[in-house]
């Protein structure tokens, strides 16, 4: 049962993993944006409440889900052994 669950947690956070990062946008401004001060606009200082932010908030959540449920389901295989 628990094999099942934290396949199905991993499956789940793979593929919302895919979509989110997918939907992001490129950080194509590199080094000349940095060097022109582009880091100071009102874009970057709210990017937190904008849809980019709260894209990577869930990316991030949903990568320490995936990689706890994957570390668990390791452990879990070597002690069955």
């Amino acid at each position: 049962m628990f094999y099942l669950i934290a396949t199905i947690i991993i499956s789940i956070a793979s593929v919302v993993l895919i979509v989110v990062v997918c939907l992001q946008e490129g950080k194509s401004a590199g080094l000349s944006g940095s060097i022109s001060g582009g880091s100071d606009t009102y874009w970057s200082r709210n990017k937190r409440k904008s849809k980019e932010g709260k894209l990577e908030r869930i990316t991030v959540v949903m990568t320490i889900i995936f990689f706890i449920a994957a570390i668990l389901l390791n452990v879990g295989l070597f002690t069955k052994l």
